[in-house]
């Protein structure tokens, strides 16, 4: 197998679906000559044409406009949102025509689009470019949302996504694109999107996180077991759909859980995945499950962003509220 850090992976996924299917197209602002803001793109535009792989003017409703165009005439669009923070200019095209095509058409037309963009902080970015919005996604009915956590997921997902008939939201952690290098296989593999991962297997406290906040949980985890507390960590891979059955299997075996998220507290993907183990599993609760996220406030500059974003310490300090419920 190679060594790939997930910038890589993304690239080689993307490589793989332009070689397979000649319908694959790659655009958005910057990924062809230059190969996108992180060089997640280099070399596609010149391997496979400017035709395949091309740049777009500095207009998000534009592009999420052209992917939905392309997509129903039998496309299979790549579409990249230079920073999550631009998405609100696109969020009519991906939230309301690519989403809904399939049910307004009665099954005639599919948007089988993948809507690429950088999220997250930790890596001191200007204002609008680190701000976790999936939450927007997630109520939006008929667009699913991925965010893995490693090299190896981004691939499998990645190519999932792109093989996917309904539209994806594919978020990717800035922190995590050149953070570190695992294996991953050469060629072509699929992730089932909605199928999370057990990352870590524990007895004690199930720990449930996604994206960079993945390992930020196992530092935690690794320092609970310092204290003889072993925490199993999930990781979800996909928000929608939500692997509620693993996360239920996990809780009634440590009967106890918290939810990690690095966007704003109120109204997030913690609150829907804490709603959804009420209903389903409550009887196996021992403690109220907690939620270690983002304070409620605007996203902040890059001199304090540290003290905002949740960090093993306060995840420590959560999972020893419940554990002494």
């Amino acid at each position: 197998m190679a060594q790939m850090n997930m910038l890589e992976a993304i690239r080689d996924a993307l490589r793989v679906e332009l070689k397979r299917d000649e319908n694959v197209l790659i655009f958005g602002e910057d990924v062809g000559k230059v190969g996108g803001v992180f060089r997640v793109t280099e070399g596609l535009q010149e391997e496979f044409g400017e035709e395949r792989v091309f740049d777009t003017p500095l207009a998000e409703s534009a592009i999420g406009g052209l992917a939905v165009g392309m997509g129903i005439q039998g496309f299979r669009p790549v579409a990249e949102i230079q920073f999550v923070g631009f998405i609100y200019e696109a969020m009519d095209q991906m939230f309301i025509q690519a989403a809904r095509m399939r049910y307004r058409s009665g099954g005639r037309y599919n948007s089988p689009i993948v809507f690429r963009t950088p999220f997250g902080g930790g890596v001191k970015a200007a204002e609008l470019h680190t701000d976790s919005l999936e939450g927007l996604a997630v109520q939006t009915p008929g667009i699913k949302v991925v965010i893995p956590s490693n090299p190896y997921d981004a691939k499998g997902l990645m190519i999932a996504a792109i093989r996917d008939n309904d539209p994806v939201f594919f978020m990717e952690h800035l922190n995590l694109y050149r953070a570190f290098r695992a294996e991953v296989p050469e060629g072509e593999y699929t992730i089932e999107i909605g199928k999370a991962n057990v990352v870590r297997e524990g007895s004690d406290v199930t720990i449930i996180a996604y994206g960079m906040m993945v390992h930020t949980a196992v530092k935690a985890a690794e320092e609970l077991e310092k204290t003889g507390v072993k925490a199993e960590v999930i990781d979800l891979r996909s928000l929608v759909p939500l692997d509620i059955d693993t996360i239920v299997a996990s809780i009634k075996k440590t009967n106890r859980a918290i939810v990690v998220q690095e966007a704003q507290k109120t109204s997030g993907i913690a609150a829907e995945v804490i709603a959804q183990i009420n209903e389903k599993a409550i009887l196996h609760l021992e403690a109220p499950v907690l939620r270690v996220a983002g304070p409620d406030t605007v996203y902040p500059f890059a001199q304090i962003e540290d003290t905002w974003l949740p960090t093993p310490a306060r995840i420590v300090a959560a999972v020893n509220k419940v554990m002494t419920f």
